[in-house]
């Protein structure tokens, strides 16, 4: 089941090639840290569809497969195609990796849960994902709930960092940035 570096650099390509003809818009654009930019990517349009959710999970497993973590998750709404893919994918390989999703705030109904998932015991290790990391702020929001329950996350994979802050913020807190790719890979 494990990928070769050949195996892991064909997908890569694949993602980056549909990534550039259809996530990346130019224009004018409000991104959610509140930020103007010439350039948006649209990366859910990528992980919401077989192939790009296929190509995503599986370069994240191959990132991770040797991390010793107990689950994998991330700040909805960005993260939760990719979860999903990785859910799947990692029981299809025998991997069964528990993953989860952390909601902005706790639920007022039902269960009242800010994460959602399989529960996640008190010192369990994991590593948050997201589609794109600009200053990192919902992926620090998303650690801040988990530290609430004695989850740790050290770690965060995003699919694409725009390097506006968001590897330093993330530092600031704990958390080391892996991105499967920069923005500066698209030539921006």
């Amino acid at each position: 089941m494990n990928m070769n570096k050949s195996e892991i650099k064909e997908l890569k390509a694949k993602l980056f090639k549909i990534l550039n003809k259809d996530a990346l818009k130019k224009g004018k654009f409000v991104l959610s840290s509140g930020k103007t930019s010439n350039y948006y990517l649209d990366v859910r349009i990528i992980t919401l569809s077989p192939e790009g959710a296929y190509l995503a999970a599986s370069i994240i497993l191959e990132m991770i497969k040797k991390e010793g973590i107990d689950a994998v998750g991330g700040p909805t709404l960005g993260a939760d195609p990719i979860v999903g893919a990785i859910a799947a994918l990692s029981h299809i390989k025998g991997l069964a990796i528990k993953t989860f999703i952390v909601r902005k705030s706790a639920k007022e109904h039902g269960r009242k849960r800010q994460i959602e998932g399989p529960v996640l015991k008190e010192g369990s290790r994991v590593i948050l994902v997201d589609d794109v990391a600009t200053t990192g702020n919902s992926i620090i929001e998303a650690k801040e709930a988990l530290d609430k329950i004695g989850v740790n996350a050290d770690k965060s994979i995003v699919i694409v960092d725009r390097c506006e802050g968001a590897k330093e913020n993330l530092k600031k807190v704990g958390l080391k940035l892996e991105s499967v790719f920069t923005i500066k890979d698209f030539g921006l």
